[in-house]
């Protein structure tokens, strides 16, 4: 998983520095702030943590995920 900025051009999303294999699922997601948003450091650390664990494989299932949410619920 990768997290990338980019900028609407031509109706297209052009990403800045980023190249992405030809048919790459992506998300977007859209910021109602002109300039996207801010961090902490510990946030921002946070994020990196969470994105190099997915990276590695160490995810939950969606429907590992669910079952837990439904007995806490």
């Amino acid at each position: 998983m990768k997290v990338a900025t980019g900028r609407v051009v031509d109706g297209k999303v052009v990403l800045e520095g980023e190249r992405l294999r030809e048919g790459s699922v992506v998300t977007v997601v859209i910021s109602d702030e002109p300039a996207g948003f801010d961090t902490t450091p510990e946030e921002e650390s946070a994020l990196l943590e969470a994105i190099a664990q997915a990276e590695r494989g160490q995810v939950v299932s969606w429907d590992r995920l669910r079952a837990h949410l439904r007995r806490s619920a």
